[in-house]
């Protein structure tokens, strides 16, 4: 934990490197390099209400904000061969925008330009203007508020390939919201190295085979531009 941050780079690439099933899990942090909130952090959402301050006024609609180099560095792990599944409890939309195949996907949470199907639990873009799936389900809101069951096929989706995980990495969750904070314990009884890039304490830390405290677009990026080397390819 101790070790300088180019070391724990370089640890991070090499393990990625050698993984043969890496899964990635996304909180709000990833996303506050966008101009987002997240939650518990210092100015974060919760932390506010805690204070009895109201959240921070979007400075732009959410359809106009754009993903940053940590969304785009998941994107050449994809690429890579290095990214088997992504988990992100985030509704922002960002990761599609940036480009992950919606297959490798889940949003546990759902996803605020996104419907699902009320029938078949299927999504479609909001933007398409339709009230009816394909199906003949009605098209709802797929964001989860508090108290409802998150999307049955997401979540089972997400145990299973946490189970499947050699290297699971998070980056930018407290990993305090159950049932997904529930999935790195999955991954680790399954033997997999736990990888947390948070600015806050999580309760894994102690149990993480490596930590990052600096910020995501400051660690993600050079991890794959030191993946790339590793894996011979030179820019």
């Amino acid at each position: 934990m101790n070790q300088n941050l180019g070391t724990r780079i370089h640890t991070m690439a090499s393990w990625l490197y050698e993984a043969s099933y890496p899964v990635v899990f996304t909180g709000a942090g990833i996303s506050t390099g966008s101009g987002l909130p997240d939650f518990r952090g210092p100015d974060g959402v919760w932390t506010r209400r805690d204070k009895g301050l109201p959240p921070k006024p979007m400075t732009v609609p959410w359809e106009q904000v754009n993903p940053n180099p940590g969304h785009y560095a998941l994107v050449d792990l994809l690429k890579l061969g290095k990214l088997r599944f992504l988990i992100s409890q985030n509704v922002d939309n960002l990761h599609r925008k940036s480009g992950i195949s919606p297959e490798l996907l889940a949003e546990l949470h759902g996803n605020i330009a996104r419907l699902r199907c009320q029938k078949c639990g299927e999504t479609t873009a909001r933007s398409e203007g339709r009230q009816r799936c394909t199906c003949g389900g009605e098209l709802v809101r797929s964001v989860v508020d508090f108290g409802e069951s998150l999307p049955e096929r997401d979540l089972m989706r997400s145990f299973e390939h946490s189970r499947k995980s050699d290297l699971f990495i998070v980056l930018g969750s407290s990993l305090v919201v159950t049932p997904a904070a529930d999935m790195p314990k999955e991954a680790l009884k399954a033997g997999a190295k736990l990888v947390i890039v948070n600015r806050e304490e999580t309760p894994f830390d102690r149990v993480a085979h490596l930590r990052f405290e600096e910020g995501i677009s400051e660690v993600l990026p050079r991890v794959v531009k030191r993946l790339k080397r590793l894996m011979g390819y030179f820019e």
